[in-house]
């Protein structure tokens, strides 16, 4: 597979510097607190890295107000890489699950949760959670917070801090940029994924092929980007 030089790397949104992954958290926290501040305006805010379970290079940091609620990140989060069919989801924080359209299970009297908790409710500073999206082709999440700060308040109450940058796929056959990647597979089955051309010849049905896009659901469902 042919990819960037560091598969890892993404840029930061308040300096615009390329980043690597693993410096990515140092980078954005100190980028966070030399910005202007506005302490008449300020709000409290949470710094989450939000990553792909499975696949770790899709990766991304934001600031979201510490009074928004699980629905405000949700939301966040499927429209920047999950939404395709209006799918439930869910997020499971310490054990317990806060879902999209909350369920009670009668024989174990277990109830979910509402998304209306606000973040500062359930997700103090150092937590790791989940989210999934779609409960038959999931999309898992994970979750973590890595620091807390006073911050004018962003459109939404939700800032891209830092975020990967695009993956560099080979085609399976010739070798050039891949641009498409055949559906059914679970996400980015590398074996194929293919440009424009070689997609006619090699995936026969129009409707299975999908595009290549920045997001841990590529190749899922119906989710072009």
């Amino acid at each position: 597979m042919k990819r960037t030089s560091n598969p890892m790397a993404g840029e930061c949104f308040l300096c615009h510097t390329a980043i690597p992954k693993a410096q990515a958290g140092r980078h954005v926290a100190a980028c966070l607190k030399v910005r202007p501040s506005e302490p008449e305006h300020g709000i409290k805010t949470l710094h989450l890295v939000v990553e792909g379970k499975y696949l770790p290079m899709y990766w991304m940091h934001i600031e979201i107000a510490t009074a928004a609620k699980l629905h405000d990140l949700d939301a966040f989060l499927r429209k920047t890489w999950l939404e395709c069919c209006y799918h439930l989801s869910c997020f499971t924080i310490g054990g317990e699950k806060y879902a999209y359209q909350p369920s009670h299970d009668h024989f174990s009297g277990r109830r979910e949760q509402s998304m209306e908790a606000k973040l500062y409710q359930v997700i103090p500073p150092g937590t790791v959670f989940a989210h999934e999206y779609d409960y038959g082709s999931t999309t898992n999440l994970v979750l973590r917070t890595v620091g807390a700060y006073e911050a004018a308040p962003a459109n939404q109450g939700v800032r891209m801090l830092a975020r990967n940058s695009p993956l560099s796929v080979a085609c399976a056959v010739c070798g050039q940029p891949a641009t498409i990647v055949e559906a059914g597979w679970d996400g980015l089955n590398l074996e194929r994924c293919f440009c424009a051309a070689c997609a006619d010849a090699k995936i026969e049905e129009e409707t299975m092929r999908m595009p290549i896009v920045n997001s841990p659901r590529v190749g899922v469902c119906g989710y072009g980007g």
